[in-house]
């Protein structure tokens, strides 16, 4: 009731036009539930009767001399609401607005039929479905799927939201909703209000936004903007003087064009160069006279793309700077295999480590938000339906940094994403005709109108049972997804243009292989001389990853002895390749250098031997909890991508997975929780290190065993 009439329902002393706009409501299941309301004047006779007495008299001494009805005084707002799962707003605007023709019209059709045939009418499935449909009062109306689902449908609201705001002001809100800030919009207008937060919502793509979501908040309800949580809200302008006390929310006034940041609040920016990059195409796509300005003959002025496609362009940009942004991201997922269920898991911190962004804030805010956590988990998935971000991040980032100084192929590449968004709101290009009849110009203003008539409820729902019994036989309004392998894509690279490759250069690796190859040889000589050049090269990580596949070339039958000059410079290596294991990085170094600590081992004396992890057990790589599941994980995943590739199948094993099978969940958690005590043991116990990876071994190869049986 509140959301029908957000500044509360008001009396007016005149008829107003009826408005409409769309409220989205967000259920306990994170479920929306799009409130369209069409909102018209009629006399309120209730309270034109509580008048004065002197004033009675007065109309009804005139009503005797003229025999006319006064006209109506008061008037008091009622609302037509439509609540559907569907986001299609035109389409209900539509429909209301006809309703409320046959009303103010008096056509001769039933409400009840509007209703009736409004509700039993089947919305096709996405993918570029076409469906006519008529109410029944002359009317002919289209709905228009979108090809995909998971691309978002924006009309125009993209390039209004640039045009009141500006591109600083926009980019400014876009990096507040991606860094988790709270973001208040307000405008004279509600349906403004609706369209901005729709706008800012869809630049986020691909990444959801999973907080508040009211993009118009009612009157009674404002205690909501001191939520601790963020959120995007709308609220009407005249509470502007009370929403300005907040302060640490930003403020965007759409119908002023500006934006207000507390000075509590610091906001992260896009990492460079993509800020500069995006700022520039967004220029170029709104502004195109800007390149020739300064021309002393410029070309013939170049006109804008009407605004449809405008508010593509500007999405495209948007589509390009997330494909640059999470390059390579699918290299950095995990696959979890030992639940019931498998989970995906996202390394951050190999991602921000490989693009060079380990203190890049910005990034690191938006990999521990919500938003991407849901992107993980959507999108991790190897086998599942793929869009065009799925694309584009895979097989157009090499383009994409291609065009940086190149404005022209850069704004060609922009325009034919634009067409592929355009065209899934729009999939067909001959759009049938369609008539909505309207009501009589100036019909809200007719001095004598009689108030709405109540709908007779059991009328509607005789008439929803025909129309659905009618129906039955239609087809199902369904559509399956086409699922594929999801490509892999680029690996992930630096972001930066001229990063650092100093320790990873060729020369660098070669010192390291040079010199593990002198200690093997037993030329001390000249271990001596290339040792120091290879600790210096180790700080690199291509060097550290060179260093653990030299030297598991030297390991025969999980063994290898050395004399004790050998022992003392291979532990000195893994003691330098560990010192920069931390919580920032990926972990594989540790991870690849662990079964070489039980490897590598010198006699002591007759039956006494030492393994190199006796001299390594200090560093904290070994104490951080989330080393030893991301090693076990990836060792299972590994050991079950090989098991899965080379086995075959074969009658025997056909029926012991059957067997298998019933038991599988139940083995499952016992041999987790194995995992664990196994896990919190060695941390305790470094003593008894040498017993951890052995047994991790065996438990992976049980479970993996378990896992291809099943």
């Amino acid at each position: 009731m509140f959301f029908c009439q957000p500044g509360g329902w008001q009396l007016s002393k005149e008829r107003k036009q009826p408005t409409f706009f769309v409220v989205v409501l967000t259920d306990i299941d994170s479920e929306r539930h799009y409130c369209s309301c069409l909102t018209f004047y009629e006399a309120e006779i209730n309270l034109q009767k509580k008048v004065s007495r002197n004033r009675r008299l007065i109309i009804l001494e005139s009503e005797e001399e003229s025999g006319l009805i006064p006209p109506a005084e008061v008037f008091a707002p009622k609302s037509l609401v439509l609540v559907s799962r569907l986001d299609y707003p035109e389409i209900f605007r539509a429909c209301l607005g006809l309703i409320y023709t046959v009303y103010v019209d008096s056509l001769n059709v039933s409400l009840e039929t509007l209703i009736a045939n409004l509700c039993s009418c089947l919305v096709p499935a996405s993918g570029g479905s076409q469906k006519l449909f008529s109410l029944g009062a002359g009317d002919r109306q289209l709905i228009q799927t979108p090809l995909h689902d998971s691309l978002p449908v924006t009309g125009t609201s993209v390039a209004l939201l640039f045009q009141q705001l500006g591109i600083q002001n926009v980019l400014s809100l876009f990096c507040a909703v991606l860094t988790e800030n709270k973001v208040l919009f307000h405008s004279a207008s509600f349906q403004r209000l609706s369209d901005a937060c729709r706008a800012l919502e869809s630049l986020m793509f691909p990444l959801k936004y999973s907080y508040p979501y009211i993009p118009i908040l009612p009157a009674q309800l404002l205690e909501v903007l001191s939520s601790p949580t963020p959120f995007i809200i709308g609220v009407h302008s005249v509470f502007r003087n009370d929403i300005h006390e907040l302060l640490d929310v930003i403020i965007a006034d759409l119908d002023g064009g500006t934006i207000k940041i507390p000075e509590c609040i610091h906001l992260s920016q896009l990492p460079e160069p993509l800020l500069h990059q995006t700022q520039m195409a967004l220029s170029l796509v709104l502004h195109p006279d800007l390149e020739t300005a300064d021309y002393a003959f410029p070309p013939p002025r170049t006109a804008l793309s009407h605004t449809k496609m405008l508010d593509k362009e500007v999405r495209a940009i948007f589509l390009r700077l997330f494909a640059q942004l999470f390059q390579g991201y699918r290299s950095c997922l995990q696959l979890i295999r030992i639940h019931a269920e498998p989970v995906i898991h996202f390394h951050k911190a190999a991602f921000l480590g490989q693009r060079g962004l380990i203190e890049n804030d910005f990034l690191t805010k938006v990999l521990n938000g919500m938003a991407f956590a849901g992107f993980v988990s959507e999108r991790g998935p190897p086998f599942r339906a793929c869009d065009l971000f799925d694309e584009l991040v895979a097989f157009e980032v090499e383009r994409i940094k291609a065009e940086e100084g190149n404005p022209p192929k850069m704004i060609k590449h922009v325009r034919e994403l634009a067409e592929q968004l355009f065209k899934n709101e729009n999939p067909n290009p001959h759009i049938a005709f369609q008539k909505v009849p309207r009501p009589t110009e100036g019909s809200h203003l007719r001095v004598h109108i009689l108030p709405f008539p109540q709908i007779n409820e059991c009328r509607v729902q005789e008439l929803l049972q025909e129309g659905l019994a009618r129906s039955q036989g239609a087809p199902p309004a369904t559509r399956g997804d086409k699922k594929c392998v999801v490509p892999a894509g680029p690996p992930v690279v630096s972001i930066m243009e001229k990063g650092s490759t100093v320790f990873n250069s060729a020369q660098r690796l070669e010192v390291v292989r040079n010199c593990i190859a002198f200690i093997f040889e037993n030329k001390f000589l000249e271990t001596e001389k290339t040792l120091p050049a290879a600790l210096r090269a180790l700080k690199g990580k291509a060097a550290r990853h060179c260093l653990t596949q030299e030297l598991s070339l030297h390991v025969k039958q999980n063994r290898a002895i050395l004399d004790h000059q050998q022992f003392d410079y291979i532990v000195r290596m893994m003691n330098c390749a560990l010192q920069d294991c931390s919580s920032s990085e990926e972990y594989s170094i540790a991870a690849a250098l662990l079964p070489l600590t039980t490897a590598f081992y010198r006699k002591l004396a007759p039956g006494v031997s030492q393994f190199a992890y006796t001299c390594v057990q200090d560093h904290p790589i070994w104490t951080n909890q989330q080393f030893w599941e991301t090693t076990f994980y990836g060792n299972v995943q590994n050991q079950v991508r090989s098991l899965y590739l080379t086995a075959k199948e074969d009658n025997h094993a056909v029926q012991l997975r059957q067997k298998v099978g019933e038991c599988i969940k139940y083995q499952g958690s016992i041999f987790y929780s194995h995992f664990n005590y196994l896990v919190s043991y060695g941390f305790s116990n470094f003593l008894c290190f040498s017993l951890i990876f052995p047994l991790l071994k065996i438990l992976i190869h049980i479970y993996v065993h378990m896992k291809m049986c099943y």
